[in-house]
C-alpha cells in the first residue's frame, strides 16, 4: 500500500517510513528508522547494558587487586613483578573502559549521533520535548477513556490521531495555510472513514470528531495560534487601535435595543466574548461566541418583552465588541477558520454566531459617519479626541444610579463644554489673524499704487558758492587788501 500526495503528486512507501521495529508509528532517518519511543527504549538498554559492564568490570579490578595484594605478602621480588603486571593489566582495562564508552557515544555507532541531537534539539518531538501542562495531561486522558468505550474503532482512531501528530511535527515548517489544510484533510478522511468502514452514525461521528479535534489542537495550539509567520499579531494590533479610538460609540448610534442598567446586560456579554481568548480548542472558542450571542438575544427580549430579531441581534454585537474590545480578536477568528472541524462551521448554531461575529468585525473595520447618521465634521471630531458625544442628562438618572457615575458623567459634560469654548475661541483667533493678514497686504498694496502713480524724483543738488574770503583771485579780480600805513606824528 503507498500513501499519494494529490496536491504534490508523490509516491512513498508506507512500509519505508514506519518504524523498523514494527510498532506502527513513523520512524525517522536520525534515529535509524526508529520512532521516538522505540528510540528511547534501545537507548536506556544500551544505557542499563553500559553500566552493567562498568560495575562488572570495576568488581573485576578490585578482585584482581585483592589478590595481587595477598600475592605480595609471599615474597619481595615475586611481589614487583607482580604488581607490575597488575598494573599493566589494569591500564589496558581502563584504556578498554574508556575506548567501549566513547565508542557507545561515538557518531558512528550511537543511534543519537551528535548530528541526530542537533536535529532533534532544532525540532523537538511533541510526545519527547512538550511541555508538559496539567490541561494537556487532562485532555489526553479523557480522550483515552472516551475512545475505550469504541473498542476496535478507538483503537483504530488513537493510531491515527498519533500519526497525524507525528506528520504535523515534520510539517511546522510548511505555512500555516498548508498545515490547516493537512488538518482539514484528516478530519474529512477520519470522518469518512467512520462512516463507510466503521458504519458509525452521524451522531456519535460528531461526538468523536469534537473529542478529536480537542486532543490535537491542545497539543497544537502553541505552534498553530498566531505564528510568527503570519501578520495575525499585526491585524489584533490594527484592530484593537481601532475600537479604542471608536469608545465614543453609544448604543443610540447604532440603535441597539438593549438598556445597559440591566445586571443581565452590562457585565455578563462582555465576559463571555472576551474568555474566547483563553480557549486552546476552536469548539471552545466558538462555544464562548455561541454563550455571547445567546445572552444578547436574551437582554434585548428583556428590554423589549418580546422576541429578538436578527436586525437587532448584529447591531448589539458589533456593541459588544466595541465595548469588550476582546484581546486578539483577529488571531482567534483566524484560528478557529484554520483549524476548526469544517462541519461545525457550516452548520449549526455555532456557524452562524461565528458568521455574524466575523461581520461584525468588518463593519467596525470599514465604520463611518454614514454608518452613525454622523456628519463628517462630528465623526472626524470624535475620532480625533477633540470633542465627545453628550452624555446621559443627571436628571434622567435613576435613583439607584452610582453618584461616582453621575459625577463622572458631569465632568466630562463640563469638559465637552469648555472644549467647544476653546474650539470657538481658536476658531475667533484663526479669523483675527486672517483679517490683520489682510489688513495689511491691503495697505502695502494701496501705498505701492501711490508711489506708481505719483513717482518721486529726486534732482541733484546745486553748485555751492565760493566763500568771500577765498584766495582764488584769478576769477575774483578782487583788489589787493589795504596795508596799514603809519604817520610820524
Amino acid at each position: 500500500m503507498s500513501l499519494k500526495s494529490e496536491r504534490r503528486g508523490i509516491h512513498v512507501d508506507q512500509s519505508e517510513l514506519l518504524c523498523k521495529k514494527g510498532c506502527g508509528y513513523y520512524g525517522n532517518p536520525a534515529w535509524q528508522g526508529f520512532c521516538s519511543k522505540c528510540w528511547r527504549e534501545e537507548y536506556h538498554k544500551a544505557r542499563q547494558k553500559q553500566i552493567q559492564e562498568d560495575w562488572e568490570l570495576a568488581e573485576r579490578l578490585q578482585r584482581e587487586e585483592e589478590e595481587a595484594f595477598a600475592s605480595s605478602q609471599s615474597s619481595q621480588g615475586a611481589q614487583s613483578l607482580t604488581f607490575s603486571k597488575f598494573e599493566e593489566k589494569k591500564t589496558n582495562e581502563k584504556t578498554r573502559k574508556v575506548t567501549t564508552v566513547k565508542k557507545f557515544f561515538s557518531a558512528s555507532s550511537r543511534v543519537g549521533s551528535k548530528k541526530a541531537e542537533i536535529q532533534e534539539a532544532k525540532a523537538p518531538s511533541p510526545s519527547i520535548n512538550r511541555q508538559t501542562s496539567i490541561e494537556t495531561d487532562r485532555v489526553s486522558k479523557e480522550f483515552i477513556d472516551f475512545l475505550k468505550t469504541f473498542h476496535k474503532t478507538g483503537q483504530e482512531i488513537y493510531k491515527q490521531t498519533k500519526m497525524f501528530l507525528e506528520a504535523m511535527h515534520y510539517k511546522r515548517d510548511l505555512s500555516i495555510e498548508e498545515q490547516s489544510e493537512c488538518t482539514q484533510d484528516f478530519y474529512q478522511n477520519v470522518a469518512e472513514r467512520m462512516q463507510t468502514r466503521g458504519k458509525v452514525p452521524p451522531e456519535r461521528v460528531e461526538k468523536i470528531m469534537d473529542q478529536i479535534e480537542k486532543y490535537i489542537m491542545t497539543r497544537l495550539y502553541k505552534y498553530v495560534f498566531c505564528p510568527e509567520t503570519t501578520d495575525d499579531e499585526k491585524k489584533d494590533l490594527a484592530i484593537q487601535k481601532r475600537i479604542r479610538a471608536l469608545h465614543w460609540v453609544t448604543p443610540q448610534m447604532l440603535c441597539v435595543p438593549v438598556n445597559e442598567e440591566i445586571s443581565e446586560v452590562s457585565d455578563m456579554v462582555v465576559k463571555d466574548i472576551i474568555e474566547m481568548d483563553s480557549k486552546r480548542v476552536p469548539r471552545d472558542k466558538l462555544a464562548c461566541i455561541t454563550k455571547c450571542s445567546k445572552h444578547i438575544f436574551n437582554a434585548i427580549k428583556i428590554t423589549k418583552n418580546e422576541p429578538a430579531s436578527a436586525d437587532d441581534f448584529l447591531p448589539t454585537l458589533i456593541y459588544i465588541v466595541l465595548k469588550g474590545n476582546p484581546p486578539r480578536l483577529q488571531s482567534n477568528i483566524q484560528y478557529i477558520t484554520r483549524f476548526c472541524n469544517p462541519s461545525r462551521l457550516m452548520t449549526g448554531e455555532d456557524g452562524y454566531y461565528f458568521t455574524n461575529l466575523c461581520c461584525a468585525v468588518a463593519f467596525i473595520e470599514k465604520l463611518d459617519a454614514q454608518s452613525l447618521n454622523l456628519s463628517q465634521e462630528d465623526f472626524d471630531r470624535y475620532m480625533s479626541g477633540q470633542t465627545s458625544p453628550r452624555k446621559q442628562e443627571s436628571e434622567n438618572w435613576s435613583p439607584d444610579a452610582c453618584l461616582g457615575v453621575k459625577q463622572m458623567y458631569k465632568n466630562l459634560d463640563l469638559l465637552s463644554q469648555l472644549n467647544e469654548r476653546q474650539e470657538r475661541i481658536m476658531s475667533e483667533a484663526k479669523k483675527l489673524e486672517k483679517d490683520l493678514i489682510e489688513w495689511t497686504d491691503g495697505i502695502a498694496k494701496e501705498v505701492q499704487d501711490i508711489v506708481e502713480k505719483y513717482p518721486l524724483e529726486i534732482k541733484p543738488p546745486n553748485q555751492s558758492l565760493a566763500a568771500i574770503d577765498s584766495e582764488n583771485v584769478e576769477n575774483d579780480k578782487l583788489p589787493p587788501p589795504l596795508q596799514p600805513q603809519v604817520y610820524a606824528g
